[in-house]
C-alpha cells in the first residue's frame, strides 16, 4: 500500500481536500468500467490508482459553481 502525503495531493489541486475529492470521483469512475477495460496485472485498490493518477498529473479536471435552488435554470 501507497502512501500519499497531504502535500502530494494538494501538489496537482488548490487543496488536500479538494485533491482528495477529485481522487475520489476518478476512483467512482473507475468502479463503473466494466472488468474487460481494466488492464491485466493491476491489482491495485482503485483509490490507491486514482491518487497516482492525480498526484502524476494525468487528471485533468475543472470546479463548476452549483447553481442554487433559487436561481433560474433558463429553460423556463
Amino acid at each position: 500500500m501507497r502512501v500519499f502525503t497531504p502535500d502530494e495531493v494538494a501538489a496537482g489541486t488548490e487543496s488536500k481536500y479538494l485533491g482528495v475529492l477529485v481522487a475520489a470521483k476518478y476512483a467512482r469512475e473507475l468502479n463503473s468500467l466494466p472488468r474487460d477495460a481494466m488492464p491485466l496485472g493491476e491489482e491495485k485498490k482503485l483509490t490507491t490508482r486514482a491518487l497516482e493518477a492525480l498526484t502524476s498529473g494525468q487528471i485533468e479536471f475543472r470546479l463548476v459553481k452549483r447553481r442554487r435552488k433559487d436561481e433560474p435554470t433558463g429553460r423556463e
